[in-house]
């Protein structure tokens, strides 16, 4: 597994890591969204702690990848049932 040492800025600080060089172009995109939403609220909320900001980024991520999560559990319990559905009558009609 080969890695690449990137920094990635958020807010006004960088930070190095190493990264699969096949996940670079996902890392970095993922720090240019938090800096977009740390603008966003910066803007509509009048903030200028750092940490504050950061906070409420993390709050509004937790909260989408909750509401992800549900989402993707409820198509999967769709599915099984279909599933189900679709061989209970290939059964049937062999």
């Amino acid at each position: 597994m080969e890695t690449l040492a990137i920094k990635v800025k958020i807010g006004d600080r960088e930070y190095p890591m190493r990264v699969k060089i096949e996940d670079e172009a996902k890392i970095r995109h993922a720090g240019k969204l938090i800096n977009e939403k740390l603008k966003r609220y910066k803007e509509e909320f009048g903030l200028d702690d750092n940490q504050d900001l950061l906070a409420m980024v993390a709050f509004d991520c937790m909260v989408e990848s909750l509401e992800t999560n549900e989402v993707n559990a409820e198509d999967s319990e769709h599915i099984r049932r279909s599933l189900s559905h679709l061989n209970a009558l290939l059964t049937k009609a062999l």
